[in-house]
């Protein structure tokens, strides 16, 4: 740290004097939001927290940890420059044990409430003793009236949520009515890619003297935690956020929308724009995307699209995670579990190979990356463990550490709510699970697999025995009727051949083998 240090004492500014102080969490690194905008600089002091404790909790992704931490830095660093005062801080143990001798010398820290349930259970003591002041959080679109106004009781409905919202901001509206003449072109972002048009090639970053002394902490004291650690292939200044902000404008959005739910092994990433964890860390603010996008000449489905994951999405899973206190009005424990799925997590998402190649593929670019787009952890990582009846908690506690763009408030709505339907029909209307028909119309990884989409392939009948097993669960479920008429039609013998599917590829990935088409017992 000893770069770090120095470049901060000759930033900070030597005046010091009385100043008000934040506390700004790692979540919320932007300097154009709550006082760090409004109030001025050289009245302010900001404390920084780096919290070794946290990041020991949980095997975090080697990349997820660099993210967060030169992030952080190179924070501390242009708010120095710009006149605010920086305390940094490296804490002990959890982060009210460094705030609370902090409030003591520098009085109340004000910070706006933080995203993350699992930090505000951390400094609740401090705020009940008025040693923290919550502000309110400048960082979302959206606030509570809009979710309540929508969706006033359970169960929960994006489609409603988001049409309120866009009433009331006027976003892709006309006199009153959605542009377009519909609030969703989803039914039309559903091409799969054949090579054109050409997927942009990712963006690479400049790797300054900050993230070197952030690689070498994380190399020395996290060495036993998994993934690939490479700070060129991460955003850490503000001229990497403009960088990578300025190639998702020009390259991914004006094809994002057809192809969102495309996967490639040509391309991981497609037309996706990789900033969902710059805007998780708030270094790029919601408000300027949607600004931004909007103001570009892009095809409507792309734009609406692009849309209806920031404006969309995003603000509705933090608003069903706050409406549930994490899922605990479900169950006290965050552990919802509908079907009653107890199967451990395999060793294949861990890197153990599987003989799957949309599994093996998707998971090498997570722990290579500590990313892949959203279809990807939809229908191929979640449908897989949901198929296989993977314990819910696990699966999300997995995304939780693999991808750098994960936190509770996104993470287990994604996870818990819509990936495993773990949650029941609180905020989605039926399982997201397919067999291998889906996987290889929207992909091309079934071209390179040792099994034949349509004749070994056994995530079909993996798919046929969930929809047996949990018939009863899903009984009077309308999205998912037709299937399980479907399936009760199969013969006894094809039933009987689905359910020894399920039991021999359950234990097979269970051991940490892979499958084979070539003998009846996978190995």
């Amino acid at each position: 740290m000893d770069r770090f240090r120095a470049e901060l004492e000759k930033r900070n500014p030597k005046r010091r004097g009385k100043r008000r102080w934040l506390f700004v969490p790692y979540d919320q690194l932007s300097g154009d939001l709550g006082p760090l905008a409004s109030e001025p600089p050289d009245e302010l002091g900001i404390v920084l927290v780096e919290c070794p404790w946290k990041a020991a909790q949980r095997p975090y992704h080697r990349q997820k940890l660099a993210l967060v931490l030169s992030n952080l830095r190179h924070f501390a660093l242009e708010q120095a420059e710009r006149g605010v005062l920086v305390r940094h801080v490296v804490a002990k143990g959890p982060y009210h044990t460094a705030l609370a001798p902090l409030a003591d010398e520098l009085g109340v820290l004000r910070v706006m409430r933080p995203a993350e349930r699992e930090l505000r259970q951390d400094l609740a003591s401090l705020v009940v003793s008025g040693t923290v002041e919550y502000l309110r959080h400048e960082g979302w679109l959206t606030g509570p009236d809009d979710f309540r106004t929508a969706l006033p009781k359970p169960p929960y409905r994006m489609d409603a949520f988001y049409r309120q919202v866009r009433r009331r901001t006027g976003i892709l509206m006309e006199d009153g009515r959605p542009r377009g003449g519909r609030f969703s072109f989803d039914g039309e972002n559903r091409c799969a890619w054949k090579g054109d048009p050409p997927a942009p090639e990712p963006v690479t970053f400049t790797v300054d003297a900050i993230d070197r002394e952030v690689e070498d902490l994380i190399e020395s004291r996290f060495s036993n935690h998994p993934g690939r650690l490479d700070l060129s292939r991460i955003p850490t200044t503000l001229a990497d956020v403009e960088k990578l902000w300025e190639f998702a404008q020009a390259e991914c959005l004006p094809h994002f929308g057809p192809y969102e739910d495309a996967m490639s092994t040509e391309s991981r990433h497609l037309f996706h724009t990789q900033i969902s964890p710059l805007v998780n860390l708030h270094r790029l603010l919601p408000a300027r995307v949607l600004r931004d996008a909007l103001a570009l000449e892009l095809p409507l489905a792309s734009i609406e699209g692009f849309v209806r994951q920031i404006l969309g999405w995003r603000e509705f899973v933090r608003h069903v995670h706050e409406a549930t206190d994490g899922f605990r009005t479900l169950n006290a424990e965050a552990r919802p579990n509908l079907l009653g799925a107890e199967t451990p997590l395999p060793p294949a998402y861990w890197g153990a190979r599987s003989g799957l190649h949309c599994l093996d593929t998707v998971v090498e670019s997570v722990w290579d990356e500590g990313y892949s787009h959203h279809i990807t952890r939809l229908m191929v990582l979640s449908n897989l463990a949901s198929l296989l009846d993977v314990d819910p908690r696990e699966l999300t506690d997995w995304f939780w550490v693999a991808y750098i763009d994960a936190y509770d408030w996104v993470v287990e709505p994604n996870v818990l709510g819509m990936g495993t339907f773990a949650a029941g029909d609180l905020m989605t209307t039926k399982p997201y699970v397919s067999g291998a028909a889906y996987i290889d119309r929207m992909s091309d990884y079934c071209g390179a697999c040792a099994f034949h989409p349509k004749k070994t392939c056994p995530i079909t009948p993996l798919y046929w025995a969930y929809l047996g097993r949990h018939a009863d669960a899903l009984e009077g479920n309308p999205r998912v009727a037709l299937p399980l008429r479907s399936q009760a039609k199969r013969t006894p013998a094809q039933k009987e051949a689905d359910r020894s599917t399920f039991e021999e590829v359950r234990a097979t990935l269970q051991r940490g083998e892979a499958l084979s088409p070539s003998s009846s017992r996978a190995r």
